[in-house]
C-alpha cells in the first residue's frame, strides 16, 4: 500500500510556472510507477505524465509535451511534475497516481491503484 499527498497548486498567470509534488508513505515506493493526471470540471480525469518506477523513461500528453517535466526522488519518496508556460487550458486538479505496472496503459487511470487528493491549478489570461 502507498498513501499519496499532493501539494503546490495554485493560481497563477499564463506563461507562470509551477512545481506540483507528490510525497508518498508506504512501502517500496521506488517498486512503483507514478503518474500524474488532471481532471477539469464536466471533464474525464485526463493522462499528463508518467514516470517508471526507476525514472528512465517517462511520457507525456502531447498536450504538455515540451512544457511539463515529471521526475522522481526515490530516497525522499516524492514525484514532481515541473509546468512551466502554463495555459488557461491546463487548469484542473491535479491527481498523482502510483501503480506496480501499468504494462503498455501507462496512459490509462484505471491502471493506477492508488490516488492523491488532488491539488488544484488554476491559469488565468
Amino acid at each position: 500500500q502507498v498513501l499519496l499527498v499532493e501539494s503546490g497548486g495554485g493560481l497563477v498567470q499564463a506563461g507562470a510556472s509551477l512545481r506540483l509534488s507528490c510525497a508518498a508513505s508506504g512501502r517500496t515506493f521506488s517498486s512503483y510507477a507514478m503518474g500524474w493526471f488532471r481532471q477539469a470540471p464536466g471533464k474525464e480525469r485526463e493522462f499528463v505524465a508518467a514516470i517508471t518506477w526507476d525514472g528512465a523513461i517517462t511520457y507525456y500528453a502531447d498536450s504538455v509535451k515540451g512544457r511539463f517535466t515529471i521526475s522522481r526522488d526515490n530516497a525522499k519518496a516524492t514525484v514532481y511534475l515541473q509546468m512551466n508556460s502554463l495555459k488557461p487550458e491546463d487548469t484542473a486538479v491535479y491527481y498523482c497516481g502510483a501503480t506496480r505496472g501499468w504494462g503498455s496503459y501507462y496512459y490509462r487511470s484505471q491502471e493506477y491503484g492508488y490516488w492523491g487528493q488532488g491539488t488544484q491549478v488554476t491559469v488565468s489570461s
